[in-house]
């Protein structure tokens, strides 16, 4: 989804109108447990106050719609019809229609559509537990390396995956190795800490986000010169965030000499091969995990099926996964989290909404007023600093992808060289502010799902206020190595 400007001039006061339908959506979701309302329920009310408000105001796209016509059954009534510019239709009349379809981002459905329901479909044939209890033993029963293990896998996984998945497929080994150890009061901690690493992850590759994909496309960056100058961040803010979460969630080695012994006994007895009741089904699942994660990962570049684009692919996965084992997939659509879809719908919708009532052109504007007098002569750290502080503050709220769009118009339009710093404040600010807030990304959305799930309480405030210190701590470093490395 991508920037549309309103072809119509919208009136400031309706402009102020729609920004507070925006703020005031914000405080819902932040309030939503005292509201007593699921977060699809408040984000649909507002959508459709957002549709209802936009089609009023004509803010939205119409297009006319031919009503009470009929089909033409023979060639002299094609004739006629043809005359009057009604195509294979005769009579009727037209009148003209909001158009809501492009509202919703399709594809991002279809991602999490389709890698929830592969997801599942692979766990009953137990190899996600094979995989858990596999890496559980790698860690020796030590909480703090086992969180190390599972971050790492999050970084690799973000960035050669969507995010979405990568927290899908980790989030569900996470919850194994914790129920195994006896460490329930942890899983919050580890949860929360791979939402936040999906999108440090996500900054490791040129296609590991779509606001990296339009930002380096835009600034002329290759795929080396990417990984080059991104990875030493990546590694740095993962580094940073493990040490900090293991700090803050007291996750911590086992020093003490008995119990390191318990716990080695205690992974030794596990046996990865207990949920395993077809090698049939665990060896085709198997291949078939390897192939998902190859093919998700070279999509852009596979012929016929870069046309397919991510979310489908993901559905077809799970579709052949269905029709094999039609007998392991009893009640599979429970394996969907509804409310999830639901949310994400209402969500584009309101962006949607949002767009065309020049919203966020608005901040846009602001944007470019700000960075006005910059060229590649005179850009300071300040205006590093600025754009990406923007960046990173209005994703935290909504799309990060018209953000991306928007701004490397902008520094398009000023003649911005590749090499300036300022493209990396954009790419950073984008992925990073998703951190700030649960609707900041789909994938930190997706790591409160599970939490959610498993009975690990977690509101939209408790996120932010958790999640606060590792961002700003992210956001910092970032900040730094823009203004030292990349300026």
């Amino acid at each position: 989804m991508y920037l549309i400007a309103s072809e119509t001039t919208v009136s400031v006061g309706v402009r102020i109108l729609f920004a507070g339908l925006l703020v005031a959506l914000i405080l819902c979701l932040a309030l939503e447990e005292k509201l007593h309302a699921k977060k699809s329920v408040i984000a649909g009310l507002f959508a459709l106050v957002c549709l209802l408000l936009g089609s009023f105001f004509q803010v939205l796209p119409f297009s006319p719609v031919l009503v009470g016509s009929q089909p033409v059954t023979s060639d002299v009534d094609l004739s006629t019809a043809a005359e009057h510019g009604s195509g294979h239709y005769e009579g009727g009349h037209e009148i003209s229609m909001p158009v809501y379809i492009p509202a919703i981002n399709w594809g991002v459905i279809a991602i999490i559509l389709g890698s929830s329901l592969f997801v599942d479909l692979t766990s009953k044939s137990g190899l996600f537990t094979w995989i858990a209890i596999r890496v559980t033993k790698a860690s020796r029963g030590d909480p703090l390396l086992l969180l190390y293990f599972y971050g790492a896998m999050t970084v690799i996984f973000s960035a050669v995956l969507n995010n979405v998945t990568a927290m899908i497929i980790v989030g569900s080994l996470t919850v194994v190795s914790m129920d195994k150890l006896n460490l329930r009061d942890k899983l919050l901690g580890f949860l929360l800490i791979e939402g936040l690493l999906t999108n440090i992850g996500g900054l490791l590759t040129l296609i590991s986000s779509v606001p990296n994909i339009i930002v380096g496309t835009a600034a002329e960056i290759s795929f080396l010169e990417f990984f080059l100058k991104a990875s030493p961040y990546v590694v740095l803010a993962t580094i940073v965030t493990l040490m900090l979460g293991a700090r803050l969630f007291g996750i911590r080695r086992i020093t003490d000499t008995e119990q390191r012994s318990t716990a080695r006994q205690l992974v030794e007895g596990f046996d990865e091969n207990d949920g395993i009741e077809s090698w049939g089904f665990f060896y085709f699942s198997t291949a078939m995990l390897a192939l998902f994660i190859i093919t998700i990962a070279t999509t852009s570049v596979l012929p016929y099926i870069s046309d397919l684009e991510m979310g489908f692919v993901a559905l077809g996965f799970s579709a052949v996964m269905l029709v094999r084992f039609k007998s392991e997939a009893d009640q599979f659509y429970k394996a969907i989290d509804w409310d999830l879809i639901a949310f994400f719908m209402s969500l584009f919708v309101v962006i949607y909404v949002m767009e065309h009532a020049q919203v966020l052109n608005e901040i846009g504007n602001g944007l470019q007023r700000v960075l006005s007098n910059i060229t590649a002569e005179n850009a300071t750290a300040a205006d590093s600093a600025i754009l990406l502080l923007g960046s990173a503050g209005f994703s935290s709220v909504t799309d990060n992808i018209p953000l991306a769009a928007m701004l490397a118009n902008i520094l398009n339009s000023l003649g911005t060289p590749h090499e300036s710093g300022l493209w990396w404040s954009v790419i950073f600010g984008a992925n990073l502010g998703g951190n700030l807030t649960p609707i900041g990304s789909a994938s930190t959305l997706v790591a409160v799902t599970i939490m959610h799930k498993h009975k690990v309480p977690m509101s939209f405030g408790g996120f932010v206020k958790i999640a606060i210190p590792y961002a700003l701590v992210q956001i910092v470093l970032a900040l730094v190595y823009v203004v030292l490395f990349l300026r």
